[in-house]
């Protein structure tokens, strides 16, 4: 195709501080994305996703467009995806893992 050109290419005549720019901003948008956006940044559909976790293509759709979801059902989907859920309190002045919560599904292996 006519016009395309590489990233690259196209950034290849930016300053040094245009870059650093670019690059921070590129950094905030990842530390923020939705649940829709996560599973897309790692190119999944959302078949691929039902079928990890068990359920239909239409429970992925309504979990994603949902405003609340339990930290449990959180849990699960984000280690379907690959990942690993991390809460982490934030104060003014320091920020807190959390690594003592126990996610419903966990209480259920461990009596199960």
């Amino acid at each position: 195709m006519t016009g395309h050109k590489p990233f690259s290419e196209l950034t290849k005549d930016f300053s040094p501080e245009r870059k650093a720019r670019i690059a921070s901003l590129t950094s905030s948008l990842r530390e923020e994305m939705t649940l829709q956006e996560l599973r897309e940044a790692l190119n999944l559909h959302q078949t691929d996703l039902s079928e990890r976790l068990g359920v239909k293509q239409a429970a992925v759709s309504r979990m994603e467009n949902r405003k609340d979801i339990h930290v449990s059902h959180l849990k699960k989907v984000i280690e379907a995806m690959g990942g690993e859920l991390v809460i982490t309190a934030r104060f003014p002045n320091a920020e807190v893992r959390i690594n003592h919560v126990v996610l419903q599904s966990d209480t259920q292996k461990l009596n199960g």
